[in-house]
């Protein structure tokens, strides 16, 4: 694609999570699984900002009437989550990590610090917004395509997890919230999808350099803004997997330019006139008008002057116009789908029952209707936002945030929100922050000395480098002198994979004391490498029992390798070997036991 030509304009944002307490209180970052102790439940309302304007993406999320729902924890959540307390002062190791980022990217750092707080109305802040402070501004990066500016570095907590999500209720776990989170935000000058991904690849790599960021899933995020020529910048979020970042770029490209090909060819928009057309599909074989119908609910349709074959366009791969309809429809009403009738006849409704409608709707061969089937509330509630949709339409690519989907399309979330939501912190004093901090070694640096210094591959450093257990492979490496890095690194990283893939165990749960235990163990011939996996699952599982693997003695060995020799007489070496492997599984080595089993033969 000549993505100079079409105008393109990338830029991408970054939020990596840090360790430590979190941003303005002094509770753990500890995500959790078990049960909450308690459910706080809560309406929020969008109000105006420093402008005395409301944010239109606050006002969109306030028409949906959700409730909230916080779970929390007795002993790891304080009042400051909940909104019942103010907000501490600033970690200063949240902003140290924030400060030494900026230094490696050369940027300038803000003699003053202002918290703000950002307008969030979709309650996942218990506030209605998240507090945010801009601590560097205009850094920079080298990639092979030339220098991509960053336009800002931020430091700010992150928002609930969201556990459940209804039609009238959203249910959010505490945990999540306030922990510290760096943003980064580039210019936007990334010149092509696989520039945009080596982008994140950097990025990512500085970020990880820092000694206090979190790792593993959903420990950093991404999302890409696009644009080209004719159309505006549209933000795509949730970008997980770098792989996928190519994609999600080329798809939006093609998106966009759909979208002002359609804008091409829309002739007059007749005006918005709900027609009820429950009587004429009242006898239906279709499952959801029947069941709409029994539930005492309409099935309610508009007109579109001039869309026949239109809604059915594909903008994405097998993503329509009437898909993107939808998802508006879905968001903003919370109903499930539509119909339109450039897939009709379908799902139940006949061919019969489309002329019926045609003529209900007065429609000619180039228009086409939808028809949404809920309770009578949300219906119209649903197909006045289709018709706000279809009435963007015509001034091509609309200004809006969009949740990337698995397979690389997207849909969408929310209008892009704009600088109403922003207001100053009046709780959180300002800070003038110590620009005097020290730069990490780089991931890039580590890897090359964990290959020159303990003789790893270049594969299994980058491995080890990228994994949570780096600076436990260190302090391993530096204690058991005997033991050789490739092996402790491979344990680390290879052994954890193949434990999770080829045994179905769940290696989450292993501490690194328990890996500091194994390593001791095993230094201390207490356990052999050859049962490595062994005593990994059994750690696993909570069942490992150094009793069980401990060594035997050596005359404890040749007894029992004599009595297998003289129970299976003539019997070849190979079988022998089996039998005394499987005798002594994990009191011995393999090539001990091969070696004893040779000279007593």
């Amino acid at each position: 694609m000549p993505y100079k030509k079409i105008g393109l304009k990338c830029g991408i944002e970054i939020h990596q999570q840090l360790e430590g307490r979190k941003l303005f209180c002094s509770t753990p970052t500890t995500i959790r699984d078990d049960k909450p102790d308690y459910r706080v439940i809560r309406k929020m309302r969008a109000s105006a900002g420093e402008s005395g304007k409301i944010d239109v993406a606050a006002a969109q999320e306030q028409s949906r009437g959700k409730t909230f729902v916080y779970e929390g924890y007795n002993d790891t959540i304080s009042l400051v989550e909940l909104d019942e307390e103010p907000p501490h002062s600033m970690s200063s190791d949240a902003l140290y990590t924030t400060l030494q980022l900026c230094k490696l990217v050369k940027a300038d750092v803000s003699p003053v610090v202002q918290v703000m707080r950002k307008t969030v109305v979709d309650g996942s802040n218990t506030s209605g917004f998240q507090r945010t402070a801009l601590v560097g501004r205009k850094g920079k990066i080298k990639t092979s395509l030339g220098l991509v500016n960053i336009d800002n570095i931020s430091v700010e907590e992150d928002a609930c997890r969201i556990i459940s999500d209804s039609v009238t209720e959203k249910v959010y776990r505490l945990d999540r919230l306030g922990i510290p989170l760096i943003e980064i935000g580039t210019a936007p000058d990334i010149k092509t999808p696989a520039h945009c991904q080596e982008v994140a690849k950097q990025l990512g790599m500085l970020l990880r350099s820092l000694p206090t960021v979190k790792r593993g899933l959903g420990t950093i995020r991404q999302d890409v803004n696009v644009s080209i020529k004719g159309g505006v910048r549209v933000e795509i979020k949730g970008a997980q997997d770098l792989r996928q970042i190519p994609l999600l770029v080329d798809l939006e490209i093609k998106r966009q330019q759909e979208l002002l090909l359609l804008k091409k060819e829309l002739g007059k928009l007749n005006k918005l006139s709900i027609v009820d057309v429950s009587l004429v599909l009242s006898k239906s074989s279709s499952k959801v008008v029947k069941s709409t119908l029994k539930k005492k609910g309409k099935i309610l349709g508009i007109k579109l002057t001039g869309f026949s074959g239109l809604i059915g366009r594909e903008l994405q791969p097998n993503y329509r116009l009437g898909t993107e309809l939808a998802g508006r429809a879905k968001v903003i009403a919370g109903v499930s789908g539509l119909f339109h009738s450039d897939e009709l006849p379908n799902y139940g409704i006949t061919e019969k029952e489309v002329s019926l409608l045609r003529k209900e709707f007065k429609c000619s061969k180039k228009d086409a209707f939808i028809l949404v089937a809920d309770s009578e509330d949300r219906a119209k509630v649903a197909l006045e936002a289709i018709y706000s949709r279809v009435e963007e339409l015509y001034k091509g690519v609309p200004k809006e945030v969009r949740k990337a989907n698995s397979d690389g399309t997207t849909h969408y979330m929310r209008p892009m929100p704009g600088a109403a939501r922003m207001y100053p912190e009046t709780d959180v004093p300002l800070v003038y922050p110590d620009t005097n901090v020290e730069l990490p070694e780089l991931l890039s640096v580590k890897n090359a000395r964990f290959s020159k210094d303990y003789g790893l591959s270049s594969d299994l450093a980058a491995f080890i480098v990228k994994s949570t257990y780096v600076d436990l492979f260190e302090e391993l490496v530096k204690k058991h002198k005997k033991i050789k890095p490739a092996f402790i690194a491979d344990v680390l990283t290879s052994v954890l994979v193949e434990i999770r893939r080829k045994y179905n165990v769940d290696v989450s749960s292993l501490t690194e004391d328990d890996f500091r235990n194994f390593f001791s163990y095993l230094a201390a011939d207490k356990i052999h490498k050859d049962i490595t996996i062994d005593v990994l699952i059994d750690m696993c599982k909570g069942n490992f029992s150094l009793k069980k693997y401990e060594s035997l003695g050596t005359e404890e060995i040749h007894a029992i390798l004599k009595k297998i020799i003289s129970s299976n007489k003539g019997a070849p070496f190979p079988a022998l070997m089996g039998m005394s492997m499987k005798a002594l599984a994990g009191k011995a080595s393999g090539k001990f036991i091969a070696t004893e089993l040779k000279k007593m033969l």
